[in-house]
């Protein structure tokens, strides 16, 4: 069975919508794309070139259909940023898609597709952008795995990382780091049901 990690930059308030560019996504009338450039383009220090190196890792990767169209057109011209981008296979959730000219470059048209892609044997697949796939992920409880990077942002509005449909789990923190720029690096693992309890007076 292959794992699903969920990589994904956030606010602290769990937007995650449009933080690389101010038209990268403006539905819903979203104002603020590109909230997490000016924390690149500041100047970075070890920790935050060390949580790259590892956010960067080349997997197969799981896209819904609005981040594939940002990507399809943008990293085959810069795979020198990404090593490995055009080789790893691209697995996207579409219903009205069925094309690309991006090497392996594969359509699924149901989250069916997807449990059989996570029961087939293989490598990780990790999960970029596609609010709308991710909140459908974890409604059906298909992630394993979570990477961070929560910015020192609150935004007030925009697409979230979670909504009120998701299973409730429990995850315990496996790694993080904090680079000098106030962003925090976390990786999660699922490991099970929600534990409860009551404060003894």
């Amino acid at each position: 069975m292959r794992k699903i990690i969920v990589q994904e930059m956030i606010t602290i308030d769990g937007v995650m919508q449009a933080p690389g560019g101010q038209e990268e996504d403006t539905s819903g009338g979203f104002e603020y794309g590109g909230w997490g450039v000016p924390y690149f383009s500041a100047g970075t220090d070890a920790a935050f070139d060390a949580i790259m190196e590892k956010w960067m890792r080349s997997t197969d990767i799981l896209l819904g259909k609005n981040t594939f169209q940002i990507f399809e057109p943008y990293w085959p011209q810069h795979a020198d940023d990404w090593a490995g981008i055009n080789e790893v296979n691209k697995y996207v959730l579409s219903t009205s898609l069925n094309h690309s000219d991006w090497q392996n470059t594969v359509f699924l048209n149901s989250i069916n597709d997807v449990i059989n892609l996570k029961a087939a044997e293989g490598g990780d697949i990790r999960v970029h952008g596609s609010a709308t796939l991710v909140q459908t992920l974890f409604q059906h409880d298909l992630v394993d795995e979570l990477y961070l990077l929560t910015f020192p942002v609150v935004l007030g509005k925009g697409k979230r990382l979670f909504n009120e449909r998701s299973v409730p789990k429990s995850f315990q923190l496996v790694d993080h780091a904090v680079a000098a720029n106030g962003v925090l690096f976390s990786h999660y693992q699922k490991v099970g049901e929600v534990q409860t309890g009551t404060f003894e007076d």
